[in-house]
């Protein structure tokens, strides 16, 4: 019985190392199958700059102002006898606008012509007579002091003639003005009198306004430190600002966002900054044949300053900003992302100028941004890089516009452009005219 126990334990200890040996074995599988696998890195969109000329602005705001306002008055007394026009309507320079009562004013112009007719009469009698009396005279069958006394006479109807005809013209100027006249091309605003109403009564009365709208002004304001760059640039250039006078300007309505297509010129500069705000009047005149500029109205402005003949430009979605400023995210030659500051520009369609910061050959992520970590490693993904807007032809000079060369008062790298905090200058206050 002994040997067989033996037996029976050297038996389970060969199991035992069997089995130790098969579990062994198994882990050993089982952590080769479980090793760690990094994933790929992630897939982001990236391109090159855009290298295009680009013409940089000087981005104001204004208001619009009407280059004549006048307002119509009775400047005789009488009842108002017609209204020769609709409200709001545009009328010619010389219709007829109202009709004051005229039968006064005829009947001293009848009266005037009677005197003169008068005063002739008179005049040829005298004169016959102080002939008479000058033959007399050197015959010595008159004595001097009758041929003085004729010749005062007839001197004394020539004065009462050239009297009759100033009476005349007076009375023909009185007559008139019962017309009132469009001084210009223009639209009419709302009568203010009702046709049998007495006007010009003690003082002229106002009847109505008209408003020049083609041409139309517009005032925008300068800020004194932008003056002050502009004038010391154009005096390193041996020009003043009246040399710059035929320069392009561009305005753009409220509902016109992103757009100017509103193109008119320079056309006064003031001579003095306004000590209480510390702003210079600037004023630009424009066409308005189709009357889509009213006055008053508020208008963004924008000025060639200078031409950039290799501008950066990039995907304005592809810039972030951050507490360090405005940046792009870029794919270096080890697939890394970092992170660059720039300084950007104005905006050009879908695409922003970039004026610092970035090189032409730089990779920037466009696509998959989210995905871009500064510092992680991406597969970058490249695509051509962006086209000039369709309506880019608004960013450069037109034939026949001024160039930006000769307009810009800045060079190589003109301080940035910021729009002026004060509002324009009211315009001039109404004109009146018959």
């Amino acid at each position: 019985m002994i040997p067989s126990a033996r037996l029976s334990g050297s038996r389970r200890r060969w199991f035992g190392a069997v089995a130790v040996v098969a579990v062994a074995g198994a882990l050993t599988a089982c952590s080769e199958e479980n090793k760690y696998v990094p994933p790929p890195p992630p897939k982001v969109t990236v391109t090159t700059p855009l290298a295009h000329p680009v013409t940089r602005y000087l981005e104001l705001t204004g208001n619009t102002a009407s280059i004549n306002t006048v307002d119509l008055v009775a400047r005789v007394e009488g009842f108002l006898m017609a209204i020769d026009y609709k409200d709001g309507t545009v009328k010619k320079k010389g219709d007829q606008l109202f009709l004051i009562q005229q039968d006064t004013y005829q009947a001293n112009l009848d009266q005037a012509k009677a005197s003169l007719a008068s005063a002739e009469a008179q005049l040829t009698n005298a004169t016959a007579e102080y002939q008479r009396q000058s033959t007399l005279g050197k015959q010595d069958f008159s004595s001097q002091a009758v041929v003085d006394k004729a010749l005062a006479a007839k001197q004394q109807a020539e004065a009462s003639v050239d009297a009759a005809k100033a009476d005349i013209e007076v009375a023909t100027i009185n007559l008139g003005y019962t017309k009132v006249l469009a001084p210009f091309d223009g639209i009419v605003t709302r009568h203010l009198a009702d046709v049998g109403q007495l006007v010009g009564h003690s003082e002229p009365t106002k009847l109505a306004t008209i408003v020049q709208m083609d041409p139309i002004y517009s005032y925008f304001s300068l800020s004194e430190n932008q003056v002050l760059r502009i004038k010391q640039t154009l005096a390193e250039r041996g020009r003043t600002i009246e040399q710059v006078k035929d320069v392009e300007i561009d305005i753009g309505l409220q509902n016109e966002e992103g757009e100017y297509p509103h193109k008119g010129h320079l056309d006064y500069v003031s001579p003095e900054v306004d000590p209480s705000t510390g702003t210079l009047l600037v004023r630009a005149i424009f066409d308005n044949k189709n009357l889509s500029l009213l006055p008053g109205l508020f208008v963004r402005v924008r000025i060639p300053v200078q031409k950039i003949p290799d501008a950066l430009l990039v995907d304005d979605t592809a810039i972030g900003d951050s507490q360090q400023g405005r940046y792009v995210l870029v794919v270096d030659k080890d697939n890394t992302v970092q992170q660059k500051v720039v300084t950007t520009g104005q905006q050009v369609g879908d695409l922003r100028v970039v004026e610092s910061g970035l090189t032409v050959d730089d990779r920037i992520v466009i696509g998959g941004i989210q995905l871009a970590t500064p510092g992680s490693k991406v597969d970058p993904q490249m695509q051509a890089p962006p086209t000039m807007p369709a309506d880019a032809t608004s960013q450069t000079p037109t034939t026949g516009a001024a160039k930006p060369s000769d307009a810009a008062p800045a060079e190589a790298k003109p301080a940035e452009a910021k729009p002026s905090d004060s509002t324009p200058a009211d315009s001039a206050p109404a004109k009146s005219a018959p």
